[in-house]
């Protein structure tokens, strides 16, 4: 992906300190620079940065696999499959859990209760596994300041009273979850696409963006020409990017969404990918 951070392709310290210095810090900012832009801010000849052209672009290509390789890696993979949701009927709906590897979009109308959810499996996601937790942490984009500190600790304390029964452990599970406010659909989309490293770095098992629909609604007016083309575009972009995610590290992805608001024109892009509804 061409979010990747040119300090993890093999460049060295010192080419990377220099590229920093002119905002160069993606693969992506990389390959967009010209030969001679690159020749400038590296002092390096024309072969080699043509050499680090090659490099950068094998590093962030995708790899060709095959469909016994996939599933071998699969196969291979002793991750828990799901996240489970600890509400027993719910579990048996979806087969085990919140699924890993995929998205799971969380539907419903204003009020039903999607923020509380996504604020109980953020909980869970910290939980240590021998608990049903995948013992990480949590990404939490919120769009509508709707994230409540002060409510997780709640439902952490009222669920499993006598795992937190002592304040370090509420402390910790609150210092897993990382929380974004994203306002702006360009602001969401570069959080999502940012995120590879920090998925890596911190050990973040779960994604959560809280809600789609927000930030969409606000900027989208589909009566006007040319807005739902880039609203389709905006969420196309963003599912293949959630996708990737989810695929790659082999996380959970959830997300809510207002039902009926741009349900189908959404689920249109996603449905090659393993998606579940929740109403």
């Amino acid at each position: 992906m061409g979010s990747k951070k040119l300090k993890r392709v093999g460049l060295s310290q010192e080419l990377c300190d220099r590229l920093s210095r002119h905002q160069i810090l993606t693969c992506q900012d990389f390959l967009c620079l010209s030969p001679l832009e690159l020749m400038k801010m590296t002092g390096l000849s024309y072969r080699g940065v043509h050499e680090l052209l090659c490099m950068v672009s094998r590093a962030c290509a995708p790899k060709m696999q095959t469909a016994y390789g996939i599933k071998a890696q699969r196969s291979a993979d002793f991750s828990p499959a799901f996240l489970s949701t600890t509400l027993s009927a719910l579990d048996e709906a979806l087969h085990g859990g919140v699924a890993c590897g995929s998205l799971t979009e969380v539907t419903g109308p204003p009020g039903c209760g999607k923020t509380q959810f996504c604020i109980m499996m953020s909980i869970l996601a910290t939980l240590p596994t021998n608990m049903g937790g995948l013992e990480g942490a949590v990404v939490y984009i919120d769009t509508e300041s709707a994230f409540s500190a002060e409510r997780l600790v709640e439902i952490a304390g009222s669920r499993f009273p006598r795992y937190f029964n002592i304040e370090e452990k509420l402390l910790l599970t609150s210092s897993k979850v990382h929380l974004y406010r994203e306002l702006t659909c360009d602001e969401v989309l570069q959080r999502i696409e940012s995120l590879e490293e920090e998925i890596i770095s911190k050990g973040i098992k779960l994604v959560i963006i809280d809600s789609v629909a927000s930030v969409v609604r606000k900027e989208f007016d589909t009566q006007l020409q040319g807005n739902l083309k880039e609203r389709n575009k905006f969420l196309a972009r963003e599912a293949s990017s959630l996708k990737y995610l989810a695929e790659e590290f082999s996380i959970p992805v959830s997300f809510s969404f207002f039902l009926l608001y741009l349900f189908l024109s959404f689920l249109s892009f996603i449905l090659h990918s393993p998606t579940y509804s929740i109403k």
